[in-house]
């Protein structure tokens, strides 16, 4: 005989979306208080709740079917298999927050397996940004430099992967496994751009700080760091525009040029950089990117703030005007028709 006690499996044919247990135990009352009361069983039971199936199923019928939910959530691998020249799977450890940190921010180190966070954008223009977070390239931070960017460019009708990337405590070359991620991401992102609702040809690149140091190496590769994988590979990893915040370190003051990864050429997309005087990874690797641009003939646009510092993300800084450059970033990429407004 079919039991009251049933309708907790009705639970689980309701989509994520539609609520909690606790607002879902509420709707199903609705049906199943009567049932209890009344003492139905078998058939009559079923009779009692043949409009809340109704219900059921067309909340199953509307969801879309594209991207998957698995596409949809935090934490999308990138890679099919093992990352390159790795043998462990770790998506990560969260490190403890720092009390004087309001509001918090997230630290995550020993990424073996890079993932990526999807937001998008409620009304899309086509557009997709992949954001490269920063963290010395020991941990990486996918809020303060990551998901807080992201409700900004998602304003703007533009749809956002961040990627947790491969960290190191590597002295050597830290930019390298970094690299490889960022590559793959961007191919990644163009397979399965139909199913986002993204332009393959409007797929930009977005970093800060030591993610800023990647992006500036990725902008300007015309070669791929890995061997390819499977068919996603087959995608271009270039971009088709940047924007690097306070790029970590990207200037040589021994040779008293850029770093030896970047080779900026014709090729290089159109790019829009933001420093600081006073930041001590030094403003002067921002301004010689935008001086190598503009000797290509590649459009870019470079602002450095007097003051402000590193690690600002997207937030205001006391004393200073540094947090009024996502407004001249939303200027430029309205400019250069890379937004839905």
């Amino acid at each position: 005989m079919l039991r009251l006690e049933t309708h907790y499996l009705f639970l689980n044919l309701l989509p994520r979306e539609v609520g909690n247990d606790m607002i879902l135990e509420k709707i199903l009352g609705v049906f199943v208080q009567p049932c209890r009361e009344r003492r139905l069983f078998g058939a009559a039971y079923l009779r009692s709740i043949v409009p809340l199936l109704i219900i059921l199923a067309e909340c199953n019928v509307a969801q879309p079917q594209s991207p998957s939910r698995q596409e949809q959530a935090s934490g999308v691998a990138i890679w099919s298999d093992l990352a390159p020249g790795e043998t462990t799977r770790n998506v990560g450890d969260i490190l403890p927050s720092r009390d004087s940190e309001q509001p918090p921010i997230t630290r995550v180190q020993n990424i073996t397996s890079p993932t990526m966070d999807f937001f998008p954008a409620k009304h899309p223009s086509g557009v997709a940004v992949l954001i490269l977070p920063g963290g010395g390239f020991r941990y990486v931070v996918p809020d303060l430099e990551g998901s807080e960017a992201a409700t900004w460019l998602n304003e703007l009708g533009i749809t956002v992967f961040v990627l947790r990337y491969r960290t190191s405590e590597a002295s050597d070359q830290p930019w390298k496994r970094p690299l490889q991620d960022s590559q793959r991401a961007i191919r990644w992102i163009r397979s399965r751009a139909e199913k986002f609702g993204v332009d393959p040809e409007r797929v930009g690149l977005f970093g800060f700080s030591a993610g800023g140091q990647v992006a500036s190496i990725h902008l300007t590769a015309s070669e791929a760091s890995y061997e390819s994988q499977d068919e996603i590979d087959v995608q271009s990893f270039r971009p088709n525009f940047g924007l690097l915040i306070y790029p970590w370190r990207i200037y040589n003051e021994q040779t008293q040029s850029l770093i030896e990864p970047i080779r900026i050429d014709k090729e290089t997309p159109s790019t829009f950089l933001v420093h600081t005087h006073d930041d001590a990874s030094t403003s002067l690797g921002a301004v010689f990117f935008y001086a190598q641009l503009k000797q290509q003939g590649v459009p870019a646009e470079l602002h450095v703030y007097q003051n402000g510092g590193h690690g600002y993300g997207t937030r205001s800084r006391p004393g200073s005007m540094i947090g009024s450059w996502k407004d001249r970033a939303s200027e430029w990429l309205r400019i250069n028709e890379l937004t839905g407004n």
